[in-house]
């Protein structure tokens, strides 16, 4: 009988747990290279004198969907999305080399190029100033060039290029800030194989109708735990009447 409250009991708590993961997805619907977060159930046996056969339920791997969003043409010169595989370098708070998706970037009041969130874009050495008065195109390959306003387009000048770099997948973990990084803090290498799309932006790649659906059987899962609870309740209500009569 306890064993079936060790299982209902954590069952149900984990169950709460990705609850708030699929909530978190659908918060980011409309968050520009969002990548859904991914969880999923495994039984760990309870290590202990006299608990050989207890099992708690955990909810363990996080990882995340690399599935690519739809790039979608904006029109601005400071949008840019990344075909395929690939991510765009840029520098976290803590000064440490990140990776995102989400390419809607603006200069801020020194003219240093940044994501929306405020963390710096890396070039090839370091972070990428823009001079004031002067309009930004941005290539396929991430390389930043500038022209004066109201000059020719032949007078151009090149700033820098963007860094892109495509690790393995399974090598990257999510941060608390939403960006990704290398396991292991090492930075990745660029990747000239990376290419950019301009004047577009990548979507969420998260499913409203398969996260509602989740949601859904989710709530159901937790009905069918508390309900465990309730007949092992039931049960040992029962023992209980049934030695007190013994006696």
């Amino acid at each position: 009988m306890d064993r079936m409250i060790y299982t209902a009991m954590s069952g149900a708590k984990q169950t709460l747990g990705q609850q708030a993961t699929v909530a978190h997805n659908l918060a980011n619907l409309t968050t520009n290279g969002f990548r859904a977060e991914t969880s999923v159930f495994r039984a760990v046996p309870v290590v202990g004198e006299g608990a050989p056969t207890r099992a708690f339920v955990v909810d363990s791997t996080p990882g995340a969907d690399f599935t690519p969003g739809v790039i979608q043409h904006s029109g601005r010169d400071l949008d840019i999305a990344v075909q395929g595989k690939g991510w765009i370098a840029v520098q976290a708070s803590d000064g440490s080399e990140a990776y995102t998706r989400n390419g809607s970037l603006q200069l801020n009041s020194n003219g240093v190029l940044q994501t929306r969130g405020g963390q710096a874009v890396l070039g090839d050495a370091g972070p990428l100033s823009i001079p004031n008065d002067t309009l930004v195109t941005i290539a396929g390959d991430g390389t930043v060039s500038t022209v004066p306003a109201g000059n020719k387009p032949a007078a151009n000048s090149v700033v820098g290029r963007i860094k892109l770099v495509n690790p393995p997948e399974a090598a990257l973990e999510r941060g608390n800030d939403g960006l990704f990084r290398v396991r292991g803090g090492v930075p990745a290498a660029a990747d000239a194989s990376v290419r950019l799309t301009s004047g577009a932006l990548e979507t969420s790649n998260v499913n409203a109708v398969d996260a509602m659906v989740n949601m859904i059987a989710l709530a159901r899962q937790f009905d069918m735990q508390m309900k465990m609870l309730q007949n092992a309740e039931g049960n040992a209500s029962k023992a209980s009447q049934l030695l007190t009569m013994q006696a």
